[in-house]
């Protein structure tokens, strides 16, 4: 008998029908040689300090450093206290049963780092010996899984993806453990103040741009602006110089040669500048993008689109969510046509995708060699039925990227006209002769919005045009914004770095803070700790959140770029990088921000504790 494990009930359920199993058993579903069971996430964790003799909480203990982590059934609240999951233990027996009975085991969690670590902590726990297969595939298709399981995998081809998950999950124990307990037990405030590798950065973000933004000082300066007349269409220019004083402005202001002051040619074009440009479209969704455009289009949270996306997985109309990729391969590029057919009847798409049937399509997506352990976001090509409107529009932002990256560039002409009166003045405008990738969702450009013409006349070098108006406009600087999910999850993906260069953005990844799959949850648990709340899709710290950030700041656990650094290590380790080397530095490290905290963790109470 072989026995398949996948990681939650509904992806067991769906390969079985593949097989045409239909017998379900408790636990379990068999039929044709085969048995389907599953976990149901994460089933085991490593194990508590009490596990390891750290009894209570007490300074004495820290740093805890277990000589060999051991493995422990998840735990829930009980009358009691914390237990182990009776549900999990159950499955778990069931599990064995079966294992200890089968002729070969088939991995099918899900193909990547979390996967192959709920199975692993499974199959060690238990004590299991036997060899395994693995399936890796992108898409819960009928077709996928049948072709995943003409390709499985000896296990031991992921072993070093194992050592990946399980150093992340020890290092985020030992950083978490003791950070938490030394700040806690310093800080003598009788609450627990969560500290972890990923999750303190992200709040540092987040407190650091908030108090940029409240404690900035806005600062005032003049402009001058013309109203230019060119045969009856009006366009406005700005004085190319900024004026600290209204008078300043104001003696600018009277130098411009009005129509009305009697010069009838009052501003004469000394320059004008019209470049075309080509727009290449956006690369193919991963994870991160997707969840900034949700967050952006429909104010999803993070978590909101990862579900949603899961679910529109396990349904079979995408490929596999959690990816970090925005590319494909060729193997799949030859697949596009015909998932591009099947959106020419799409209620939105439809024009679009007709298009591009008969199009060259554009490859800028397509390159294997940057393609991680699965491709961008595609749709598969089943017909979505009965979605919800959430579901719909997540669909359909997967769907509508496909056919926008391999769309045509998008071909614009930036123009920028100079006017001579008194003083230089500019007029800038942007005209898009052939919107190409830009017509699927008819976008407003981002360069537009700025602009202060809709549209700019054609003038020529040398001309002279009536100037119909003027004023001086009074301006201030303003702060960056407070983080919202979106711009968050960007500059989570570049380790804090503000990069606008998309292609740059996505060379940083691979330091980035947290990965694609993990970034939601990080959100979520500085939500949970009362860290953080959302403000309409702004995220603004607490004040707890606040006094945890002004004891860390300075400490290297408050570092996007040190943790950042570790999320790169983490993927060497999976190309065969030393896995003690990076348990030596975690340990190392550990050592030394408990030491930190400890020292730190007193001014929580005291008057030195100020959000500045």
């Amino acid at each position: 008998m072989k026995v398949i494990i996948a990681e939650k009930p509904s992806v067991a359920r769906e390969i079985a029908k593949v097989f045409g199993a239909t017998t379900k058993r408790e636990g379990y579903i068999e039929g044709k040689g085969y048995t389907f069971t599953w976990a149901f996430g994460h089933l085991l964790q490593l194990a508590t300090p009490q596990e390891y003799g750290y009894y209570g909480w007490s300074v004495q203990n820290l740093p805890m450093l277990p000589g060999k982590f051991k493995l422990a059934i998840r735990k829930v609240k009980s009358k009691e206290g914390m237990v182990d999951d009776p549900s999990v233990k159950k499955q778990l027996d069931i599990i064995n049963t079966l294992f200890e009975e089968a002729s070969e085991i088939i991995v099918a969690t899900d193909a990547g780092r979390e996967g192959e670590l709920i199975f692993r902590y499974i199959y060690y726990y238990l004590k299991c010996k036997k060899p395994f297969k693995r399936l890796w595939i992108s898409s819960q298709t009928d077709a996928a899984i049948k072709e995943g399981f003409r390709n499985l995998k000896p296990g031991s081809e992921y072993d070093t993806l194992f050592n990946s998950a399980h150093c992340r999950s020890q290092a985020d124990w030992l950083v978490g453990m003791n950070a938490t307990q030394a700040l806690s037990l310093a800080a003598g405030t009788r609450s627990v103040l969560s500290l972890g590798r990923v999750q303190t950065p992200t709040l540092a973000m987040i407190c650091s741009r908030y108090l940029e933004n409240k404690n900035f000082v806005p600062q005032i300066y003049y402009q001058v602006a013309i109203q230019v007349d060119k045969d009856g269409q009006l366009f406005r220019a700005i004085s190319t110089e900024n004026y600290k004083t209204k008078e300043q402005a104001q003696e600018v202001l009277e130098k411009v040669e009005d129509t009305a002051a009697g010069f009838p040619q009052g501003g004469q074009i000394i320059n004008v500048e019209a470049k075309p440009r080509k727009e290449p479209p956006p690369l193919l969704h991963d994870l991160s993008s997707l969840q900034q455009e949700a967050n952006k289009r429909k104010g999803f949270t993070a978590d909101q689109t990862l579900g949603i996306l899961q679910n529109l997985y396990e349904n079979k109309l995408v490929t596999y969510p959690r990816t970090g990729s925005r590319y494909i391969g060729d193997d799949v590029f030859a697949t596009v046509p015909g998932l591009i057919e099947k959106l020419t009847d799409h209620q939105n798409f439809g024009k679009q995708a007709t298009l591009l049937t008969s199009a060259k399509l554009n490859k800028r997506s397509v390159n294997a060699k940057k393609v991680t352990d699965h491709h961008a976001i595609l749709p598969t090509g089943e017909a979505p039925r009965q979605l919800t409107p959430d579901q719909q529009a997540v669909y359909d932002m997967v769907a509508g990227r496909m056919l926008e990256a391999f769309h045509q560039d998008c071909i614009k002409e930036i123009t920028k006209i100079t006017v001579q009166s008194g003083v230089k003045f500019a007029a800038s405008g942007t005209v898009i002769n052939t919107p190409g990738w830009r017509a699927v969702f008819n976008d407003k450009d981002e360069e537009k919005k700025d602009e202060e013409n809709a549209s700019l006349p054609k003038v020529t070098k040398g001309e002279s045009l009536p100037v119909t108006n003027k004023a001086v406009l009074e301006k201030q600087t303003k702060p960056k914004p407070l983080y919202n999910e979106a711009s968050l999850l960007k500059a989570l993906e570049t380790a804090g770095k503000e990069i606008e260069d998309e292609e740059l953005r996505y060379a940083m990844k691979e330091s980035g803070l947290g990965t694609p799959a993990t970034r939601a949850a990080i959100i979520e648990t500085l939500i949970k700790r009362d860290y953080v709340i959302r403000e309409k899709k702004n995220l603004v710290p607490t004040e707890t959140g606040l006094s945890v950030y002004c004891i860390v700041k300075d400490k290297q656990i408050a570092q996007a770029e040190l943790t950042g650094n570790w999320e790169k290590r983490l993927e060497e380790i999976r190309s065969g990088a030393s896995v003690a080397d990076f348990q030596s530095e975690i340990q190392n490290y550990t050592r030394s921000i408990t030491s930190e905290l400890l020292k730190a963790g007193t001014r929580f109470r005291s008057k030195e504790l100020t959000a500045s």
